[in-house]
């Protein structure tokens, strides 16, 4: 069972992690300036590269949407992942075998390396399938794709691909590719008889299925051929990568969308997720093979950041029996979400591949927006099952549907279902709510339950009574020096040797938000500044909460220097140029001092004034000087 990763461990992976290698696998960086690289920002829509990533101090900051962190943080944002298994996928990504408090224990490397070879055997799988659906063989294919509205940029955006009819075209691909049978037989893309192991898809159309990262660890294959005595949708059995209950199929393409719109859209096969993105609903993801359950709504509420502030789940069904039966299991699992929870169905049964051949692409975003609230749904569903016309049906429907208004657990949700229930049955608003408190009492408390769309009451937390810190003026002179001082110490805090440190040390910060940011990197010392990673990192958690992004801009903030030669004579000048502004306040302090001393009455003190600053105006001169 895995426990806590231990803190130096974190450490570790964060400093020996280049962020430059990570964030590549997602943004396309180039060079601005000694040591820094630009690109488009992940984070938001822009034309212009504000994104940043200084590999020296581990961080990136995007100057336009202010996003910022070290490398296990951009993972956790871009995969949506947690922190623990962000810092385990850059542990195996360098190498390094994490240790875990209590006694835990997580993936060996042993147990990494066979999970690679697996997901190498996929990824290389993946595009055996993908080429195989281009050859004559695949015609039948390629059909059905063109039947159902998919042209080939479609089938390559989903990756769709092709099992070759025959018994072991696969199979001699992947060993020519070096893996052993005993390492086939753990994929499930094999079945095993008398003589061995054998391709378990053949002659159908494959979909790979992926996960949120975006590694192929699956597959969905669909019969094309009469005397295929299989079922008509096959796909990988249980594996160590393969959890049916964890999987979405294409919410490595609908994730993005999903975290920005906090809206998903769940439809029941890969075809319906190809017809919702072509037609502009692109938070569309489907179940493989199961109900969506528990684990399918720990991914929902991660991605859209189910908090109880907004976001939607929408559920398509068919309009059989079997597609009303399956929205009413999802409500059953509504009660999971803090999120709004509605249910669209095409009247006439139409699934969302099957609208957009018939009616177009407008059709499919027009069945999103005509969903409805799945509590709606659920009550109404229970009124069909009787006739109203009579007192005796009304009365059944209430029975009914009453306790389905109490599974409601949002106490402010609730009476306004019971009255529309009221209305749609045309019975007193007092019967039914009396009807609905019954059913309430008789299953348990509902308001406030755990887990329920209500939130638990707490007393209001107090305001902060912490600093508020103002965004420092960018025209004043005093505050630009100062800002740009501490951007040379983040980033080269070698020039802090040979005494600048005790100067720096003592250096007076007027800007409220860098007297801040001082003041940290006074408290972290220069202990392990030998480790600028590390480094950055320890001043970002000793500041308060509201500038650790001011802290990672600083360490991020392009230098002008082109080369390491120029690079040290900017970070000794900007510091030079601090010391002396430090100087420059003292001088002026003193000398205020002299104008108000009578010299005649207290001249010991006259003279010591006035030794004070010849010594500092000979400190000034040699500063400029060096500079």
């Amino acid at each position: 069972m895995a426990g806590l990763i231990k803190r130096e461990d974190i450490d570790e992976v964060r400093q020996r992690t280049d962020i430059k290698e990570v964030v590549d696998g997602y943004v396309t960086l180039k060079g601005a300036g000694l040591g820094s690289f630009k690109g488009l920002c992940p984070f938001h829509d822009e034309r212009s590269p504000s994104f940043t990533v200084r590999p020296q101090v581990g961080r990136y900051h995007c100057f336009g949407c202010g996003e910022d962190g070290d490398a296990i943080s951009f993972i956790q944002k871009m995969d949506h992942s947690s922190f623990h298994e962000a810092v385990e996928k850059l542990a195996a990504r360098i190498g390094y075998e994490l240790r875990y408090e209590d006694g835990g224990t997580g993936p060996s490397r042993e147990e990494v390396g066979k999970r690679q070879r697996l997901l190498d055997a996929h990824k290389i799988a993946d595009e055996f399938f993908r080429a195989q659906l281009l050859t004559p063989g695949a015609a039948e294919g390629r059909n059905f794709l063109d039947g159902r509205g998919f042209d080939r940029a479609a089938a390559e955006h989903f990756g769709v691909g092709y099992a070759p009819q025959g018994w072991d075209a696969l199979l001699k691909h992947l060993r020519g590719r070096g893996f052993t049978d005993a390492e086939l037989k753990l994929t499930g893309m094999f079945s095993e008889g008398n003589r061995g192991i054998y391709d378990r898809f053949r002659g159908r159309l494959i979909w790979p299925i992926r996960d949120i990262a975006g590694d192929t660890i699956g597959f969905g294959a669909r019969k094309l051929y009469e005397d295929d005595q299989g079922p008509k949708y096959l796909n990988t059995p249980e594996t160590a990568l393969y959890k049916k209950s964890q999987v979405l199929y294409g919410i490595d393409i609908a994730k993005k969308n999903v975290a920005k719109e906090r809206q998903l859209v769940v439809v029941e096969g890969y075809t319906d997720v190809m017809a919702c993105h072509l037609s502009g609903v692109t938070t569309a993801v489907a179940t493989c093979g199961t109900a969506f359950g528990t684990e399918h709504i720990k991914i929902a509420r991660r991605l859209i950041s189910d908090d109880g502030t907004g976001g939607e789940v929408v559920f398509t069904f068919d309009g059989d029996a079997a597609g009303q039966k399956a929205a009413l299991r999802a409500f059953e699992e509504d009660q999971r979400f803090q999120a709004q929870t509605y249910v669209a169905v095409e009247p006439s049964g139409a699934d969302p591949c099957d609208l957009r051949q018939l009616k177009g692409d407008a059709a499919v975003r027009d069945l999103i927006l005509s969903r409805k609230p799945l509590f709606e749904f659920a009550i109404k569903a229970s009124l069909r099952r009787h006739n109203l016309d009579t007192v005796e049906g009304r009365v059944a429907a209430l029975r009914e549907a009453a306790p389905v208004v109490a599974q409601i657990r949002d106490s402010a949700t609730r009476p306004g279902y019971t009255r529309e229930l009221a209305g749609w049955l045309g019975m007193p608003i007092e019967e039914v709510s009396r009807y609905v408190g019954a059913a309430i009492k008789r299953g348990g408390p509902v308001s406030g339950a755990p887990g329920g769309n209500e939130q638990p009451t707490t007393a209001a937390a107090p305001p902060s009574s912490g600093p508020v810190f103002q965004r420092p003026d960018p025209r004043d002179p005093v505050a630009g020096m100062e800002r740009q001082a501490l951007e040379v110490v983040l980033q080269d805090p070698a020039v802090l040797g040979g005494g600048a440190w005790e100067r720096f040390e003592a250096s007076h910060f007027s800007t409220p938000a860098y007297g801040a940011v001082h003041a940290a990197i006074r408290a972290t010392g220069l202990a392990h500044a030998g480790d600028p990673v590390a480094w950055v990192e320890q001043i970002r958690q000793e500041v308060p909460e509201p500038l650790r992004s001011l802290v990672s801009e600083l360490a991020v903030t392009p230098l002008p220097a082109s080369t390491p030669e120029a690079m040290q004579r900017y970070c000794r000048d900007i510091l030079a140029r601090l010391f002396e502004l430090q100087i420059t306040r003292i001088k002026a302090d003193k000398m205020g001092q002299l104008q108000r001393l009578d010299a005649a009455s207290n001249p010991e003190e006259f003279q010591r004034l006035n030794r004070e600053l010849m010594q500092l105006e000979m400190e000034r001169r040699a500063l400029r000087a060096d500079g």
